[in-house]
């Protein structure tokens, strides 16, 4: 049997590589031989953090029963949803339209064509509450081809035709401050006002949903959109979510009061989050939003940044098979950490009992009141986390995904700038770099890369979208031109590649000359992360404000249509189309653009940056530099007064006159 994982640049892929299931990878050779077989595919889809998806692999794929009837009635495909979001976006679709629900692991029969006719998730490996076993429905799915072949190929058939014609484009609506309004409002009837967020268990950080309120607040001066924000913002980070000695978030709580979280550290939550409590700090100037903020960078660059540069995927749920074996304490444990006194002090401050707040007495750590004592409480933090630390550690997955990072850039820069921290404006370059220069590959984005070798996966919308995002910011804050240059080729590539053909505003999420699927994916709903379509509709609209006049127009208009073809989606379900109404929410402000013309090195220059930063509102354009600076179009033609640094505040399409003081300047941002 061969093993056709062991190459893989997938650290998923790597472990499941000693299986004794003959695992193919994705492509057209396995399903040559599904052909030459007569079988149908099994398609198993998971990705490395995921705690169900270890569970399955040892219950079943480590099995060697089970492994044999999988490799005597089927091509087996292992494929990583991080690695190739497009193959997985094709079959979560139709596993959420056979079963009403999703998640991963995903298990999924095909034919050999690639057609699904059965979908699910996990399967045990005995009957369980209904469910069947995974070799009681190996051997359904067996049977029913090898008695109606003909009957379960025209159900794939079937099913492929039909999601086609439900996954087209929406009709056109206009988003505009009527929408916006009715979709904060819509938002306050959902929110939590006992716990924050938005629903019942399980909760996830509802990072860009957070962010519309906040540009939506900053517009409007709605006092109940910053009450949502500010009391969810305080609850996730006093909760066992946030994880309280080493900062970083936490892919999801399991109860609603975000005690307990799915142990997970993704690195797209925690860029998204890590925007999200800068903004709140340059908004309030909260010495707790400040500290979760500087925290979560300290995370990204501590724990998830690679030897080369970028930053890794996430950190597992599990350590050594046990799910959340890393973080969790009991009162024994603390004493031992810290001595009986400071045992005790701990234990009453971070919530953790006898009886335990999560599984077999242990708790996770929560900060529900600011310790009385902060010299303390760091101390006693500073020797947890040391104690914690020679405890085995969690998995790494260390494939640098491109747009993920794209999302890390933009974080690290924008926190770089308006907390004033240049490691984190370093780190962001260095991740931008990286990218730029391995997953670039002939003008075309490549998916992910691991320990300087990037993978075959094409690069897919939102890989385009988010990179350009994270470099048009970077860009900002550095002044360079050459981010804006690869940004605005990155754009130019997702219109003539992933833009529908007719013009109608929509985007795929695959390029037009990438691999074919049965069917092209076109997901415009925010989830964990933007769509691909609302990540390049955001970063169109930032281009537009950011590039020359020969690119401006044509972005601002592609950013139009987008955010049309998605308004039906935000206004009826907005927590699902947060990031679309967050660009809604900056295209209805221009956006703001602030181009400041003065020396680097004039401290003048400086005090007014500093004042555009903290003033400007959420997804204002805000560059410093030399008047007519090279490869800066936002500088051209805008010059000194009268040998003054002065700043340009502009608003879509028209313009205050020039400002050189720093009260001049909040004059016009208040506007």
């Amino acid at each position: 049997m061969a093993n056709r994982l062991a190459d893989a640049t997938s650290p998923y892929l790597l472990q499941h590589a000693d299986n004794p299931v003959d695992w193919w990878q994705w492509g057209e050779e396995a399903f040559a031989e599904a052909r030459r077989r007569d079988v149908p595919v099994l398609l198993s889809v998971g990705y490395a953090a995921c705690h169900w998806c270890h569970v399955m692999a040892h219950e079943s794929f480590e099995d060697e029963a089970t492994a044999a009837l999988m490799n005597e009635r089927f091509v087996n495909i292992k494929v990583d949803r991080e690695e190739r979001p497009d193959v997985d976006a094709v079959y979560m679709t139709a596993t959420q339209a056979m079963t009403g629900h999703g998640g991963w692991p995903m298990t999924c029969f095909l034919t050999p064509e690639g057609e699904p006719f059965h979908c699910g998730t996990y399967y045990p490996p005995a009957p369980r509450a209904g469910m069947p076993s995974f070799r009681q429905l190996l051997d359904a799915v067996d049977k029913a081809w090898s008695s109606r072949d003909a009957e379960v190929r025209g159900a794939g058939a079937r099913v492929v035709a039909e999601l086609s014609k439900q996954t087209g484009p929406l009709q056109e609506a206009a988003v505009d401050e009527e929408v916006l309004a009715g979709a904060a409002t819509s938002l306050l009837g959902e929110y939590d006002r006992r716990n924050g967020g938005f629903g019942d268990a399980p909760k996830f950080p509802p990072s860009m949903v957070l962010e519309f309120l906040l540009r939506h607040h900053e517009r409007t001066g709605s006092v109940e959109s910053l009450s949502i924000v500010e009391r969810t913002a305080v609850k996730m980070a006093a909760g066992g979510i946030y994880d309280q000695l080493d900062g970083g978030f936490a892919r999801y709580s399991v109860d609603a009061r975000w005690t307990v979280p799915h142990f997970e550290k993704m690195l797209y939550d925690n860029a998204l989050l890590l925007r999200v409590y800068t903004h709140l700090t340059r908004l309030t100037g909260s010495a707790r939003y400040r500290e979760v903020a500087e925290d979560t960078a300290g995370f990204l660059l501590d724990r998830l940044r690679t030897r080369e540069g970028g930053f890794a995927a996430s950190l597992d749920a599990d350590t050594d098979g046990v799910e959340g074996l890393t973080y969790v304490w009991t009162p024994v444990q603390l004493a031992e950490a810290l001595g009986q006194a400071d045992g005790a002090w701990a234990a009453n401050l971070l919530g953790v009992t006898g009886s335990g707040t999560f599984e077999h007495g242990m708790s996770t750590l929560q900060l529900l009141e600011q310790p009385d004592d902060p010299e303390r409480w760091r101390d006693v933090r500073a020797r947890l986390l040391a104690a914690r630390l020679a405890r085995p550690q969690p998995a790494r997955d260390d494939k640098v995904i491109t747009a993920w990072n794209g999302m890390a850039i933009a974080a690290l820069a924008e926190a770089g700038v308006v907390l004033g921290d240049d490691r984190w404006l370093a780190a962001a370059r260095a991740a931008a770099e990286l990218v730029v220069s391995l997953h670039l590959v002939d003008g075309r984005l490549r998916r992910a890369s691991r320990d300087d070798v990037v993978g075959a996966a094409a690069g897919v919308l939102e890989d385009y979208g988010l990179l350009a995002e994270g470099l048009l910011v970077l860009h900002q804050a550095t002044g360079a031109g050459r981010w804006l240059d690869v940004a605005t080729g990155l754009l130019d590539t997702a219109l003539d590649h992933f833009a529908s053909a007719d013009a109608s505003g929509a985007f795929h999420d695959t390029a037009d000359d990438s691999e074919a699927l049965v069917w092209r994916p076109s997901d415009i709903g925010d989830n964990a992360s933007p769509s691909g379509s609302s990540a390049i509709a955001g970063a169109l609209l930032l281009g537009s404000a950011l590039a020359g006049p020969d690119r401006a127009a044509r972005y601002r208009a592609a950013a139009e249509a987008a955010v049309t073809r998605a308004g039906m989606l935000a206004g009826r379900v907005p927590r699902f189309a947060g990031h679309w109404l967050s660009v809604a929410e900056a295209m209805v402000r221009g956006p703001v653009q602030v181009a400041l013309a003065g020396s680097p090195d004039d401290p003048r220059t400086a005090e007014l940056r500093s004042a555009a930063v903290l003033g400007a509102p959420g997804g204002s354009v805000v560059l410093a530099g030399p008047p007519d600076a090279e490869g800066v179009p936002l500088l051209a033609g805008r010059g000194l007064v009268d040998g003054a640094p002065a700043a340009y505040v502009c608003r879509g399409y028209v313009c205050d006159r020039p400002v050189t003081t720093v009260a001049d300047l909040v004059t016009a941002l208040s506007r």
